[in-house]
Order: structure tokens, then sequence, then C-alpha cells
């Protein structure tokens, strides 16, 4: 039975935790959630192997993988998409083709988590995912197999979304994680993975900001409230050999109210010259969250960011490949000066029962000058959708979708519609 939390209770919950084994305070959401932590560092939380029948098998034919908590699994994530448009639901993201069934994500990823909790020795991780799919057009990163989209603007394809080694340190500060690699853009509460979501498609405001990062970062626990992330890294979804690359800072901040009931994640993303470099997108990107929880079953998440760049052209990166009605090909016009876009979301959560979980969506985007859609106008969302498991290692993610340009403008269906009707459901299959 859900309970408000009081003061004093999560001091009690800490200590009966911490000596289970967990060196936070405990954990806020429920478990139906594919969130149980607030967003930013989670130092002092333990990792345990994920269900998975693959590695099921393959820690009891190797001992070695087991003895080093060596984890191998993936999932597979395809949907349908019901659309009032014809051509392309694009600025929607990730299922840009109407009225089709597609492969999402066919993923594999393998991985060693250090364990965090434990304060008398360094440890070491390693994570890599391997990505397969239609998805692959969001994640991908100048220079790391990036000709299949900004060359030959293929539908589908494959990216190594997360490839980094990480050390636990635990005498700096209350412990801290050295991630050196490539690595999601830490700063939303949506993220990469499909299992990581409350929802199937996205809000406005991520499908435009960064994805992934390659460099290294610094995560620290100050103490149970405070942690902070910094790092270098060569530009949001640029490697460091591509001609985009440049130095680029990060600096974010989490803080937990005392009674484990609201969270603030945020800061600088991304913060160098700001220039729009080699084709590609230089974004300047400062994110703030917060996370308010009414009880572990009933929770809210609003985040909010702004972002600029000088010198851009309409639509990003540029893409030369082929020109197709779902988008991609050639490159926009120029726009001469800085480009800003401004967005909000909201998420708000609730338990319905042990295998479901309801999220209300409500998304807002500005794009100023056209430099993220292609399309100089105010945007909305609204998206109702129910997180339904089948099994613990299948779930189905049905929702509902509406949107609309706020200024006039035909962003939709291939430059042609104000708005935008779309039933969307997929379904994950982990193994």
């Amino acid at each position: 039975m859900a309970l408000l939390v009081s003061l004093a209770a999560p001091n009690a919950a800490y200590a009966q935790e911490a000596a289970a084994g967990r060196r936070a305070l405990p954990a806020p959401f429920d478990a139906v959630f594919p969130q149980t932590e607030y967003l930013g560092p989670t130092i002092g939380v333990s990792s345990s192997a994920p269900n998975s029948p693959l590695n099921d098998i393959l820690w009891r034919r190797s001992r070695w993988l087991r003895s080093h908590q060596i984890s191998i699994s993936g999932w597979v994530d395809a949907g349908y998409n019901a659309s009032s448009s014809k051509r392309s639901n694009q600025p929607m993201t990730y299922d840009i083709v109407p009225n089709s069934v597609q492969l999402d994500q066919a993923v594999l990823q393998v991985q060693r988590a250090p364990d965090t909790v434990q304060t008398d020795h360094e440890d070491w991780g390693f994570s890599f995912l391997g990505l397969y799919g239609m998805d692959y057009r969001y994640t991908t990163a100048q220079g790391i197999f990036s000709q299949q989209l900004l060359q030959e603007n293929k539908l589908y394809g494959f990216d190594p979304m997360i490839a980094n080694v990480q050390a636990y340190l635990p005498r700096i500060g209350e412990g801290s994680v050295v991630t050196l690699g490539r690595y999601y853009s830490p700063a939303d509460i949506e993220a990469q993975a499909a299992p990581q979501n409350f929802l199937y498609t996205h809000s406005l405001m991520f499908s435009y900001d960064e994805y992934t990062q390659t460099g290294v970062n610094v995560q620290t626990k100050i103490n149970n409230h405070w942690s902070v992330l910094l790092g270098v890294d060569a530009g949001g979804d640029i490697a460091p050999w591509a001609p985009a690359a440049q130095p680029t800072g990060q600096a974010l901040l989490r803080w937990v109210s005392p009674g484990n009931d609201n969270s603030l994640w945020g800061g600088a993303t991304s913060f160098n010259d700001g220039k729009f470099t080699a084709h590609h997108d230089n974004l300047q990107e400062f994110n703030l969250t917060w996370s308010h929880r009414f009880t572990r079953d009933f929770f809210t998440e609003t985040e909010g960011y702004y972002m600029d760049q000088w010198d851009a052209v309409k639509g990003g990166t540029c893409n030369f490949g082929p020109v197709t009605a779902f988008g991609g090909g050639g490159c926009g016009a120029p726009l001469p000066g800085m480009s800003r876009e401004w967005g909000a979301v909201n998420y708000t959560e609730y338990k319905l029962g042990p295998k479901d979980f309801l999220s209300v969506r409500n998304d807002w985007l500005d794009d100023v000058n056209g430099e993220r859609t292609g399309f100089a106008t105010q945007y909305a969302s609204w998206t109702v959708g129910v997180t339904h498991y089948l099994t613990a290692l299948t779930e189905i993610r049905p929702e509902i979708r509406y949107e609309r340009s706020l200024t006039g403008a035909t962003p939709y269906d291939d430059g042609t519609r104000r708005d935008q009707y779309t039933f969307n459901v997929d379904v994950i299959q982990f193994f």
C-alpha cells in the first residue's frame, strides 16, 4: 500500500536499505515504473544483472562471466502507428513513417556495473550497447558509422550507441564514477533505450536535443542530497575524430530534498563557442528537471531547456542522402546569426496495478528560427498512454497523441498539415 512519506520515514527506510546493501536514500518510485530513481548520479545504489534468459544461460555455462558479473542481454522493440498523415509523421519521433509497422530497436548490451555501494576498494565497469533499427536515425553521431544516415539516408541502420569504461573511486567525496567513451547525454527525463521510457513516442523537445556524447565525465556523490557531474566531450552527437568535433564542457548538479519527495537535476549540458561546424549542429544546451512524488505510485516530472547556436541551417545537421518523404536529404537554408529553441515537458505517472501504469504527457517546443525542425513555429503535443507487462519479459505500450503548430505553420505530413492525430503502440520483448 502506498503511503505519503514524512520527513522521518525516509531516514528509517534508509537505515533498513543501507543494512541490505544500499548506500543512498530509498528509491522514490515503485518498481513498476521504468525509472525508480531520481534523475542524475545514483552512486550508492546496487546494480543487479538484468532479468534475461540469455544471460541466465550464459551464466550457467560460464563461471567466468558470472564471477565477474558481466551480463549479456537485450531486447527487440517493434511498433505500429495509425496516423492522420499520409507521407510523414515528422516532426513526431521516432515512428516517422505513417500507418506502418516498424522495427524500432533490436539491441544487444554487454555490461558490468561497478559496485558503488561498498567504500573499501576501487572497482571497474564497462558498457556496450549496439542498436539496429529505425531509431538509429536519432542516435547517430558524426564519425561513428554516420554515413548510413548523413550520406545515404537509410531508413534502418546500426549504431553502437553506448561504448565506455568506468572506474569507481570510493574516496573522492562519498564516491565518484569516472566514465570514458560514448554515453547518453545525461540531462533528460526521456532516454534513447526504449525500456527506459514511460511512453512509446517521444516529446517534441526531447526529439530535437542531444542524444549521446563521447568524452569523459565524473559523477561525484557529495552526500545523500547533493551530487555533481562534470565532463568534457567532443560535442553533442559527434565523435572526437569527426570534422565537427571541438572541446565541449558539461556541468550538472543534483539535489534531493530531506523528505525524499522532491529532486532538482540540471545545469549546462553542453557549452563551447556554439558555431555550426562541418555541416553539423553544435548545440549549446541548458536543462532543468523538477521531480515531485505524492507517493511511490504517483509522481510528476517537469523538464525545461534552452538551446542555441550560431550560423546554423534550417532543419539542423545536414543529411546529404536522397530526399525522402519520411525525412532527410540535402542541407537546409542558412540561418545567419543566433538560432534559439525553448522547450518544456511534463510527465505525470500513476500506478494502476502491479503490472500497469498510466502516463500523461504535455509537451511544448518553440523552434524560434526553424533550426531544429525546419519550421519556425511553436508546437504543442498531448499524449496519454498505458504500459502493461504481459510477462516479466514482455511489455506493451498503447497511446493516443495529438499535436499541432501553434502559429499557423504546416510542418506535418511533409509540410502540408498544421496538426496530426496518431495512435501508437509498441511491444518490447526482452531476451
